[in-house]
Parts: structure tokens; sequence; C-alpha cells
């Protein structure tokens, strides 16, 4: 792949991502859902979102990540919920994970 080709990709993924980010707006009014559409589809955020973290906590590659970054993970989840400051949540995190893997903890 030469540059060009890189350039105009790049400008094509650019504009059919700010088409598609113009098309919200613009079809809230025409398009109507349901309550319980609308409830379904927050509810699908969430869940995509926690299937994206159950995967990148337990797997690398095909196979299963070990138990200290679950861990980690855990730790994240729990000072996050109690409204602890980003930075500490990230290292604690990473500390947790970083100590079980000292310890010999997969």
């Amino acid at each position: 792949m030469d540059g060009m080709e890189l350039v105009i990709g790049t400008i094509v993924l650019a504009l059919g991502t700010f088409a598609f980010r113009l098309a919200g707006p613009m079809l809230r009014s025409r398009v109507k859902l349901s309550p319980k559409a609308e409830r379904l589809m927050a509810l699908a955020a969430v869940v995509l979102l926690a299937a994206l973290v159950a995967v990148s906590a337990l797997t690398e590659g095909h196979e299963f990540a070990g138990f200290a970054r679950p861990a980690g993970v855990l730790v994240a989840g729990v000072l996050a919920w109690r409204k602890a400051p980003f930075v500490l949540v990230v290292v604690a995190a990473a500390a947790t994970a970083a100590l079980l893997r000292l310890a010999g903890v997969p």
C-alpha cells in the first residue's frame, strides 16, 4: 500500500464517520422509537460494554489470561463503583495485577 492509498482510505473513512454521526441528529426528529425500544437500545450499550470488558479481562489471544488480570479489573471496578479518582483506579488495578504476577499467579 503506497502513501496515496492510505490518504484516500483515511479520507473515505473520515467522511463516512462524519456522515454516520451527522445522520443521528438529522434523523432524530423523523424516526420515532417506542419507549421500550429506547430502553432496549440503552441496555444493549451496557451489555456490549460489559462483553468488551469481559473479553479484554479474561482472554489473551484465544486463551485464558490468568487470574492476575481479572483480579486487577475487579479491583478497578470496585474502586470505580465507589467513585474513586480515575488515577487511583488505574494505579490500583495495575498494582494488583503486578503484585499477583510477582507472587507467581498467572
